[in-house]
């Protein structure tokens, strides 16, 4: 493997929803995930642009990362990145 390939941001891209969570998980602050964990579902849509734009950036959905937009069942870097924060949203209503 060539060191191009070695660096290339793409081999560090989650694939599916789930991974992406996990890493959401692990990368926010305590208090960004309380106030995720507190904000309505209705509410989600008002992370378009920061937590939803953070996510289509690092996560590759504009970059061609076509793995994780066909496990969001979507081909719009928006639907996808919306998908992953209703999950994120999801996944921290079940720690209660």
């Amino acid at each position: 493997m060539s060191a191009a390939q070695r660096d290339d941001p793409r081999r560090s891209w989650p694939r599916t929803v789930a991974e992406a969570v996990e890493r959401l998980l692990a990368s926010l602050s305590a208090a960004d995930l309380d106030s995720l964990r507190r904000m309505p579902e209705q509410q989600l849509i008002n992370l378009h642009f920061g937590l939803a734009l953070h996510i289509r950036n690092e996560f590759g959905l504009w970059a061609g990362n076509g793995d994780l937009l066909s496990a969001c069942g979507t081909d719009e870097a928006d639907a996808a990145s919306a998908a992953i924060v209703h999950a994120l949203w999801a996944r921290l209503q079940k720690a209660d």
